[in-house]
């Protein structure tokens, strides 16, 4: 099914969420520094999202706290636990993963508080429902994102299959909890639709001026200097937003958000989960899983 693919029916293809904790994915050592197909642009570009995920978790699991007490519904507590248990287990492997980039000479720490500082600013400052209408579309962007990677060969077979292990379960737990914090926003907090469109069009704006200009940061750690860099760019970003690249396959997608009465289960993505799922309740490994994803992926 396209990236893009609304079900015809209507019917919402959930996904049960299932948080799995304590997972090796052998990241001590041995990674190369530009691990995506020794290209330092496509390597950057997903490290730089690493960087933003241990605090950006904390964020999220905040905005759905906030309304926790006012969650009703049984089904919505239980998604809304279970949400948190698996943000909580994402930063904490990246964490793992981040520390590889402080030993590169990246660093890590400053970009964290600087993030950390950005967040703390929005939770103090932005009403909890703008907060949570946030997180709710980078939600959206994420369930995306994981289809727009992790199902296409030519973007993921050149990973390191340590680091494609990882980011292949943390696409698989995105798509699995992809509605919950939607869910809180339109039946708990009530977000009308203005204020729901308003969030995704500041996050589309927002993060990726800030992955790139992390990514840049990272660029001049690795000792590329001015014009090198620029060449980097004009390749890197004609990359992702060519015709049939990374992200123009994945537009309608992306629009459908803005139409009343959209929800995010309206969207079958990861057409390879149930290979994943298998493997990994098999073996326990999420490896040998994400061998499984990547065997399936076009």
């Amino acid at each position: 099914m396209s990236q893009d693919t609304i079900l015809d029916d209507g019917t919402h293809d959930r996904r049960p969420i299932q948080p799995r904790e304590k997972l090796d994915f052998k990241l001590n050592s041995g990674i190369p520094r530009f691990w995506n197909g020794g290209d330092p642009f496509k390597t950057r570009l997903f490290d730089a999202m690493s960087i933003t995920f241990p605090v950006g978790e904390r964020y999220f699991i905040s905005t759905v706290r906030n309304y926790r007490d006012q969650i009703t519904a049984p089904h919505l507590q239980e998604e809304a636990r279970d949400f948190i248990r698996q943000e909580a287990q994402h930063g904490m492997v990246h964490i793992q993963f981040n520390k590889l980039l402080e030993k590169q000479g990246i660093n890590v720490p400053w970009m964290e508080r600087m993030l950390d500082a950005k967040f703390r600013w929005q939770l103090k400052w932005w009403p909890k429902s703008f907060n949570l209408a946030y997180t709710a579309a980078a939600e959206h962007l994420t369930a995306m994102m994981c289809t727009t990677f992790m199902e296409r060969r030519e973007i993921v077979e050149p990973f390191d299959h340590r680091v494609r292990a990882m980011y292949a379960w943390h696409s698989i737990e995105e798509v699995e909890h992809k509605a919950v914090a939607y869910d809180v926003m339109q039946k708990v907090a009530k977000v009308g639709y203005l204020q729901r469109v308003a969030g995704l069009v500041y996050f589309s704006i927002e993060y990726p001026i800030g992955v790139m200009w992390t990514m840049n940061q990272m660029f001049k750690a690795d000792g590329f200097g001015f014009f090198k860099r620029l060449g980097l760019w004009a390749k890197g970003l004609w990359w992702m937003y060519k015709p049939g690249g990374v992200f123009l396959p994945a537009l309608g997608y992306y629009l459908t958000y803005y139409k009343p009465g959209f929800h995010p289960w309206q969207h079958k993505e990861m057409t390879s989960y149930e290979a994943w799922t298998e493997a990994f309740n098999r073996t326990g490994d999420p490896v040998v899983a994400s061998d499984a994803l990547n065997l399936l992926a076009r």
